[in-house]
This record gives C-alpha cells, sequence and structure tokens, in this order.
C-alpha cells in the first residue's frame, strides 16, 4: 500500500476497538487503534490511524489479499532500497509539506511515500513526533512483550528495526499476499 492503514474495521466488518483514554491505552493486552492526538478530522486522511501490535497480531487488520508484513518482508525491502543506511530516504516524501526540516535524504523514489504520523507511546498513552517520526509495525515479535517495528525520523535517511512494547501505536502498512 501506498499509504497508512485507516480502518476501523477488520476485513471480516467487526469493529476494532477505539481507546481514546491514555490511562486505558497505556494498560491494552488487547487489539485498539486510535487517531493521532484522538483526531480523526484532523489526522485520518493524511497519517491513516495508529494501531498497537495486538490488534496487528490478533486480526484480519489488512483487506483480503494483504497481510501486515513480517520483519524479514521489511528486511527485503530495506535490502532492496540499498540497505537501512538510506532506505528511508528512498520511502520518505520529499519536502516539508508534512515533514519537518531538513527531512534528511527524501526522495520518495520507491514510491511507498511514507509520512511522519507520530506514535502512541505505551506508559503514559501520550502522542509524539507527529512531522518528525515514522513507525511501522510488522507481524514479528521478539517476545511476549515486545515486537519488532521500522522506522525513520525527520534528520536521518536511514530505516531502522526496533523492538517496542507491543502496547505503543504505530502506524501499519499492508502488502499483497
Amino acid at each position: 500500500m501506498a499509504e497508512n492503514l485507516a480502518t476501523t474495521k477488520n476485513r471480516y466488518g467487526k469493529d476494532i476497538p477505539l481507546v481514546t483514554s491514555n490511562t486505558e491505552w497505556a494498560s491494552l493486552s488487547t487489539g485498539a487503534y486510535c487517531w493521532y492526538d484522538n483526531d480523526e478530522a484532523k489526522y485520518k486522511d493524511t497519517y491513516g490511524a495508529l494501531y498497537n501490535w495486538y490488534i496487528v497480531y490478533s486480526t484480519a487488520l489488512c483487506p483480503s489479499g494483504w497481510h501486515v508484513p513480517t520483519d524479514n518482508e521489511w528486511t527485503t525491502l530495506v535490502d532492496y532500497l540499498g540497505g537501512k543506511d538510506v532506505a528511508a530516504g528512498k520511502i520518505k516524501e520529499a519536502g516539508y509539506t508534512h515533514w519537518q526540516s531538513p527531512n534528511i535524504g527524501a526522495t520518495n523514489e520507491s514510491g511507498f511515500t511514507a509520512l511522519p504520523g507520530g506514535h502512541r507511546r505505551d506508559y503514559n498513552g501520550i502522542f509524539t513526533d507527529i512531522t518528525r517520526y515514522a513507525p511501522w509495525w510488522s507481524i514479528s515479535e521478539e517476545n511476549t512483550t515486545h515486537a519488532w517495528a521500522r522506522s525513520t525520523f525527520y534528520n536521518q535517511a536511514s530505516l531502522n528495526r526496533y523492538t517496542h512494547p507491543k502496547e505503543y501505536g504505530y502506524s501499519v502498512r499492508c502488502v499483497r499476499k
């Protein structure tokens, strides 16, 4: 997909829980989504939704024929784009319409059009880093509390691989099966 997922239902039409409370978000161990800053009108169309990892893993989040990429699939993309040190530049939207300056390396030559949708943290449910940070979940777990993700910042061209708490709210991109 060339944009972040913004669905509020799984592929079977079942509602995904919308969680707006910071306290509730921070204590989740089940699937949920939110809009950045709990402001659907301002952020949905551009940045999509933020999902915790439990909904990424436990339901059919992507449309039929699509899936959340594995950590290995993210690695394949990074390798194809020339390695982690330059991959983010090749997927980030160029310019400063959505990214904070300096938006290092941004060419979007891949057509991925990565946007800095920020994230929601687990330990307090707060939203941070809109215009500065773009994280995406993979479906791959590291262990019972953390899962693999890829991310980049406005001030780097690298696409980094990290594990983060499953309660974090990150963007999701789907890939064809």
